[in-house]
């Protein structure tokens, strides 16, 4: 799995007009998966965004677990994508949505399982996404 993750003052995604998610300060994660990611890989990629210490803090680097900090969760296949060849990304990495929905789920649900407040888009909807990127501190997870 991969995920983009930022450092946000703010962020909330829209579908057909409707703030379907949004957050404070928090992590925006974007989140694709691939085809051989399984449940393991889910719970290590929510582990990681919930612990990763980015955010300045009294005694060094902390985590948003550390801080109460929420996380906005969107789907992402396009983080799959192979722009190695030609000018069209292909989304052969890409797992199809079948499978990626309940793996997506299931980072959310790890997240609310360690504590995490979480909001999320709306998987395979059009959405607009805004995000105010603090630092800037935006980071690409592989698990």
């Amino acid at each position: 799995m991969r995920a983009v993750i930022s450092r946000v003052s703010t962020a909330a995604v829209t579908v057909g007009g409707e703030v379907v998610g949004e957050i404070g300060p928090g992590l925006l994660s974007l989140v694709g998966v691939g085809h051989h990611d399984d449940v393991t890989s889910a719970r290590a990629l929510a582990r990681k965004i919930h612990e990763l210490r980015i955010f300045p803090g009294e005694e060094g680097q902390v985590s948003a677990s550390d801080l109460g900090l929420p996380v906005l969760v969107v789907s992402q296949f396009t983080l799959y994508a192979d722009t190695r060849k030609g000018r069209r990304p292909s989304w052969q990495d890409a797992a199809p949505g079948e499978v990626a929905e309940p793996l997506v789920d299931e980072v959310v649900t790890e997240l609310r399982r360690r504590g995490a407040t979480v909001a999320t888009g709306r998987f395979g909807a059009d959405m607009s996404v805004a995000s105010v990127n603090e630092g800037p501190m935006t980071l690409l997870l592989e698990v």
